[in-house]
């Protein structure tokens, strides 16, 4: 067969690979409508701000929801207190988790603009299974509101007992449960803060602190009337002993009117009062979480602070190893009193992103 010349053979390489780009580019072509149809169809994030008053318990409750996406998750946040509601600050305290998670203040009977609605009209309903019943509804509200099959629950001080009563009465409703500041037994919590709050004072030698509290005596208390004695002091040697950064609680414009501020003010009165009893008999006297038993169906995460004086984590540390749980982790905060601290909400946020949002299928 005769042989093409060169320059021959290369105008026919050109014309080849000119053909072949042709075909590719088709090919491509023909393909863009299907990426186009999918870019599309992807989800766009649906913002979620709403604030308003649900039905819960027979009373009207105030609920706020934030977030970026309405699909992520869901972390309903249980205040302390009784009667301490965390929506004034929750803005601050939590910025830039509503990126990952929708967030979900909660202002429970008797606290906050929940109080404000109901007046002191409804103490008579103000026990600890009340609160929990009322919390399975939120939760349940939630989860019909939100589309979601369950929710995450985190809870601070008293929340921390109400979370755990919750995930006890319905475990179903939860992929994990969050505790900070964990309490587990007042009257062991408040024989052990005493005991170690006059070791502190006779160690610093402030005779006025050990005057003070070896009048009251230790617990358990026959009236109200010592409890601001033994506060007083227990406030200033856990400023002293706190030494991580506090969290950042700046006053959303939404409560600050003066109005709102007496009304946050009387409720946490109001629940003091009801909870701890004049005679120091009230609902809180009695709590003892193990109790309830020491299985729990659901994973458990625990941040205790190290300087804690309400919440002593030795106490907390007994509670957590007792517990049979799915998954379960302790992390004593160094540093870190009753209060948020920074690294403490900072190690919280990591928990929820690395062990507790991957337990949430439906995100």
């Amino acid at each position: 067969m005769p042989r093409l010349a060169p320059s021959i053979r290369s105008l026919w390489c050109i014309m080849l690979r000119l053909a072949a780009m042709i075909v590719a580019g088709l090919a491509f072509r023909t393909s863009l409508p299907d990426l186009t149809a999918q870019v599309r169809s992807a989800p766009m994030p649906e913002p979620v701000k709403e604030g308003a008053y649900v039905q819960i318990g027979g009373i009207e409750q105030w609920i706020t929801i934030k977030g970026d996406d309405r699909s992520n998750p869901v972390v309903l946040f249980l205040h302390g207190g009784p009667g301490d509601a965390w929506s004034p600050f929750a803005d601050a305290m939590f910025a830039g988790w509503e990126k990952n998670f929708t967030l979900v203040q909660w202002d429970q009977r008797g606290a906050g603009r929940t109080y404000a609605k109901t007046g002191p009209s409804i103490e008579p309903t103000l026990t600890i299974e009340r609160m929990v019943q009322d919390g399975i509804e939120v939760a349940e509200f939630l989860t019909r509101h939100l589309n979601k099959k369950k929710i995450i629950i985190l809870g601070g001080s008293w929340g921390s007992i109400l979370g755990v009563y919750m995930a006890h009465t319905k475990p179903d409703l939860f992929y994990a449960y969050i505790g900070i500041a964990q309490l587990v037994n007042t009257r062991k919590e408040q024989s052990a803060s005493y005991t170690r709050l006059l070791e502190s004072a006779r160690a610093a030698g402030d005779q006025q602190a050990i005057s003070d509290l070896t009048t009251i005596g230790p617990p358990p208390w026959d009236s109200l009337r010592k409890w601001p004695i033994f506060r007083k002091w227990k406030l200033l040697y856990q400023a002293k002993r706190a030494t991580a950064p506090s969290a950042h609680e700046e006053l959303s414009p939404d409560y600050a009117s003066p109005k709102e501020q007496a009304q946050y003010a009387a409720a946490d009165d109001f629940c003091f009062e009801h909870f701890w009893g004049l005679t120091m008999s009230g609902p809180l006297e009695s709590v003892d979480l193990l109790a309830l038993g020491t299985r729990l169906p659901i994973p458990i995460f625990i941040l205790q602070g190290a300087e804690d004086l309400t919440a002593p984590p030795e106490i907390a540390k007994a509670y957590f190893d007792s517990i049979k749980a799915p998954a379960k982790q302790f992390h004593l905060v160094s540093g870190t009193g009753h209060e948020f601290s920074v690294p403490e909400l900072d190690m919280t946020f990591k928990i929820l992103i690395e062990q507790v949002r991957p337990l949430t299928p439906d995100h």
